[in-house]
């Protein structure tokens, strides 16, 4: 059995992003060029091995929501989508990402949810504090569960 899971974003951002932030968001969604400099996810750890066995870890910038095309494990295709709406009273950008995940891109990946999560419109959040970012499914189960960030804590499957 994999660990592939889906990753279903459905989410409205206010419209207090960046040029910058647009820019680094673009990238991670595979719909723009990589900027010179990131501030949303900065660190890229990979660990590699050298020519003498030992472990080395590098920073290895890739884009986190950045599929798009056929899925491997999930049916159907991964997406990106990032637009302006016209209507601004549930948010002045609309984001759509369905993308496969492993567990163990679960914390990088996490890194950008925590921040779209500080970003999203209030219609997201609940009364507890927590946001709505969309929902999580094992490749082979039928049951979505939420995504939900906590107290700064993305909320992920067990």
């Amino acid at each position: 059995m994999a660990d592939i899971f889906e990753l279903m974003l459905t989410l409205d951002l206010r419209d207090e992003l960046s040029e910058d932030e647009l820019a680094e968001l673009r990238w991670h969604l595979g719909l723009g060029p990589k900027p010179d400099i990131l501030h949303i996810v900065t660190e890229f750890p990979f660990v590699d091995e050298d020519d003498d066995g030992e472990l080395i870890v590098e920073n290895d910038p890739q884009p986190l929501l950045g599929c798009h095309g056929e899925a491997f494990k999930v049916d159907g295709a991964l997406v990106s989508v990032l637009v302006r709406r016209e209507h601004t009273w549930c948010g002045a950008w609309a984001l759509t990402s369905r993308q496969e995940i492993h567990p163990d891109q679960f914390d990088l990946t996490g890194t950008l949810l925590r921040w779209l999560a500080t970003k999203a419109g209030d219609r997201h959040r609940r009364f507890d504090g927590s946001v709505d970012l969309g929902w999580t499914r094992l490749y082979e189960a039928r049951q979505a569960e939420p995504l939900v960030v906590r107290e700064g804590a993305v909320i992920w499957p067990s």
